[in-house]
């Protein structure tokens, strides 16, 4: 019986001929190809672009639209004045007193609130137990209200019944008036700020301090080097970035203080709120923004302050980042 032929193998050069075809080029493909490149990176921060522009960029420019008119919040726009709100602002005793008052507390607080929390960062970055609870209860003062802050250490200042005079009494000093005094009012409401924001800076710089690595402080070790020196000549120097983050922050935030001193004041009084005590003993910058605009209802001389305000951040900053550059070269 025949058997039936079969269709042969297809060869290799058949295989070749019959394979599947490659996918043609099509010009188009690239051109949507370099026009995804060139547009995805802005689409994607297209969101906070429009955020940015609705609750950022226009605020700013239509304060400074603003400043130029005699705004009243009651009344409306009164007509154009154009430069007589920063005329009358650069002569104005109060808000220059509110400028030297947001830098003296602002000092008061950075300063031995960043030290404190380097001290306490490096006192953490060292084998203990229950570094977790540690790191936690230096969290809690910053979650912790800012009302409730203020208020436990307005009782804690209290004239007549302050823990802080009782102690003083006992030790055979004065009461302070703390409300009172320039000076005693801004260490009062320096030290709620170093209470509620140290744990947060050092935490901040424990996270830097964790990178740093081991071997060096070991081969310090070896060498005979302190805590104290081993901090000076490796932490520091290592962290230097997070260090100048934590002052430029830090100096932004002490030009805008404005809860703290409120609610000091309030233990005066009413009227006290937004001038900073008696004889604006304590009032900030942001309290006198908040008299102009919410007491006084100038909202065009207000925002003249706003804007001054805002040059005067800046310039503090820029101070503040000269000399963490000179520190740094003095470091390195």
């Amino acid at each position: 019986m025949a058997l039936r032929q079969t269709d042969p193998l297809p060869t290799a050069t058949a295989r070749r001929r019959t394979g599947p075809t490659r996918a043609r080029h099509r010009p188009g493909g690239s051109r949507w190809n370099r026009f995804d490149r060139a547009v995805s990176p802005y689409a994607y921060v297209s969101p906070f672009l429009v955020i940015f522009a609705v609750f950022g960029l226009f605020p700013l420019l239509y304060t400074a639209w603003v400043a130029l008119h005699d705004w009243s919040l009651l009344k409306g726009d009164q007509g154009f004045v154009g430069l007589d709100n920063f005329r009358t602002l650069l002569s104005d005793g109060d808000f220059w007193n509110a400028a030297f008052n947001t830098a003296s507390i602002g000092v008061l607080s950075a300063v031995p609130q960043l030290l404190l929390a380097l001290w306490l960062a490096h006192l953490l970055n060292r084998p203990l137990k229950a570094q977790t609870f540690y790191r936690i209860t230096l969290l809690l003062p910053n979650v912790t209200s800012v009302v409730a802050v203020v208020v436990i250490f307005s009782q804690l200042f209290g004239r007549d019944y302050g823990l802080i005079n009782m102690v003083l009494t006992h030790l055979g000093a004065a009461r302070v008036d703390w409300q009172a005094g320039t000076a005693s009012s801004h260490v009062a409401i320096a030290l709620m700020i170093i209470w509620r924001w140290t744990g947060y800076n050092a935490l901040i710089y424990l996270a830097a301090m964790q990178a740093v690595p081991r071997e060096l402080y070991e081969a310090a070790t070896i060498d005979g080097a302190s805590r104290l020196k081993q901090l000076r000549s490796i932490t520091v120097p290592m962290i230097k970035p997070t260090l100048l983050f934590t002052m430029i922050v830090s100096t932004i935030g002490s030009m805008q203080i404005m809860a703290e001193p409120m609610l000091f004041g309030a233990q005066v009084g009413p009227a006290a709120i937004a001038t900073g005590g008696a004889g604006r003993k304590f009032q900030t910058l942001s309290l006198y923004l908040y008299e102009l605009g919410f007491r006084n209802f100038d909202f065009g001389y207000a925002s003249a302050a706003a804007w001054l305000m805002l040059l005067l951040v800046m310039v503090a900053v820029g101070v503040n980042f000269l000399l963490a550059r000179r520190m740094k070269g003095g470091l390195s």
